[in-house]
């Protein structure tokens, strides 16, 4: 059985989201601040953890940032506000993914289900591939970039995985919250954050991006670094 911890300071928030991960068949831990979830992750690791990231005293930011400091540990951040500037912030200190309250307690069970499927899938069987002065090795989940390796969190692999695996071509928002996160449906600026935060890790200049160009009114593509038609400024 997964262990989930889920870290609320809402009482009725942390019970119903409880409920339906227990439904779903999941060990469910709670936490209502940043001191007490930290030491029940010590005490016993999670497989998982769901994160309110305005959580009194201690936000779910530096919760966050103090649980990748001590291992890996999948976390989806819950936020009140959909400001794309806190969906960045928890991003830029390891979250896997990030859910806007209001949310359906329902789509979150299927996020926590798809986080923790990626992280459990066997290793692939499939060769390292290169391009553009990156290099992946799928059995290893390990990037490359001209020898140097790239901090990417579980969903940033799949992503730069997914487009170098097809160089030239164009995939949309949706194709790609689809294809990568598994979703039918979802925020589509959970596609357009990553790849942001994606670009600040691989390429040179990230206002001039090389590598993962925009195509407009369709979506991104990844070139070659030396490929110079079809890419357009983010």
């Amino acid at each position: 059985m997964r262990n989930i911890l889920v870290v609320d300071d809402d009482p009725t928030v942390s019970e119903v989201v409880t409920g339906y991960l227990e439904r779903a068949g999941f060990a469910v831990a709670r936490a209502a601040d940043g001191p007490e979830a930290l030491r029940l992750a010590a005490d016993h690791r999670p497989d998982l953890v769901v994160l309110d990231l305005m959580l009194p005293g201690m936000d779910g930011l530096e919760v966050c940032r103090t649980l990748r400091g001590q291992g890996p540990v999948p976390v989806i951040m819950l936020t009140a506000r959909g400001d794309e500037e806190d969906r960045i912030l928890g991003l830029e200190v390891g979250a896997d993914d990030y859910v806007t309250k209001p949310f359906s307690p329902r789509e979150l069970v299927l996020r926590v289900e798809s986080v923790l499927r990626r992280g459990a899938a066997a290793p692939s069987a499939e060769a390292p591939v290169s391009a553009g002065g990156i290099t992946l090795d799928p059995a290893a989940r390990r990037a490359t970039k001209d020898g140097r390796e790239l901090p990417l969190t579980l969903r940033e692999f799949d992503l730069l995985a997914h487009l170098v695996r097809h160089p030239g071509q164009a995939h949309s928002r949706e194709a790609l919250m689809r294809e990568v996160w598994g979703w039918e449906f979802g925020d589509l600026s959970t596609v357009t954050v990553h790849v942001r935060r994606l670009r600040g890790k691989v390429e040179d200049d990230p206002a001039d991006p090389r590598l993962i160009r925009t195509v407009w009114g369709v979506g991104y593509r990844f070139e070659a670094r030396d490929a110079d038609q079809g890419g357009s400024r983010a």
